[in-house]
């Protein structure tokens, strides 16, 4: 029987670990050819090892001209793309420098005007382009550099959902995932969040990967969804 996504090529940016790989497994189990692309190269070679990816390509999708250079090397049209490369950052703005500042802009709304410039050429019609946000940042309390990115984010999906028809654009908002990623920002912290969240999340259980997958693969599949958002956070925010 063939998959929903028999024949299609879906690229991630950001694949080598987490929600990029858990999708890129879930997009396989659909029947489609998957590339990879990672800042790590060996880790990127594993992950492509463990999905049987098409291709790889290590570069940082935070560089313009790095990321041009990719899209310019596809020899065939792309049916979907998942950014989730770029990274959160918490401090609070009297602790940042100012290229911290620009850095947190770059690495969300920047990354996601230049995979965007790119999709035109590179991007079949009725597709979809995934860009990933947050949850938290909705929150008064968020430091005031994600809470800006946070808020964007959905404006921008709207907009790039017309500009970029018909391609479809749309944006997937998670709360607290357990990912590496994850484990990275809070060290020896990561089971004390997973325990709490265990108990007090409505769901009674920790958003995985895999969770954050199933809905991407939705959003790839499902032609009439674009330039909406769509919150996964286990009803973290009905919390605050």
């Amino acid at each position: 029987m063939s998959g929903a996504l028999e024949g299609q090529l879906v690229v991630v940016l950001g694949g080598s670990a987490g929600i990029g790989l858990e999708t890129a497994r879930a997009a396989r189990g659909e029947g489609a050819e998957v590339i990879l692309t990672g800042r790590n190269a060996e880790r990127l070679e594993a992950a492509a090892a463990d999905v049987a990816a098409q291709s790889t390509a290590a570069f940082d999708a935070g560089d313009p001209a790095a990321l041009g250079e990719f899209f310019g090397g596809l020899t065939v049209g792309v049916d979907q793309i998942l950014v989730t490369a770029g990274r959160p950052t918490y401090a609070q703005l009297a602790d940042m420098s100012a290229a911290d500042v620009r850095n947190v802009v770059s690495d969300h709304i920047a990354l996601t005007l230049e995979v965007a410039r790119h999709v035109p050429a590179h991007m079949r019609p009725g597709g979809c382009l995934i860009l990933l946000g947050g949850t938290g940042g909705r929150s008064p309390r968020a430091p005031s550099t994600v809470a800006a990115v946070t808020a964007a984010m959905p404006a921008l999906t709207r907009s790039l959902g017309l500009e970029l028809a018909p391609v479809r654009v749309n944006l997937i908002a998670p709360g607290f995932v357990d990912t590496p990623l994850s484990a990275e920002l809070l060290g020896d912290d990561l089971d004390q969040r997973r325990d709490e969240l265990a108990r007090t999340l409505p769901i009674r259980r920790v958003v995985g990967p895999a969770d954050v997958a199933a809905l991407a693969v939705h959003l790839m599949t499902n032609t009439a969804l674009t330039g909406a958002t769509f919150d996964i956070d286990g009803g973290q925010q009905l919390l605050d």
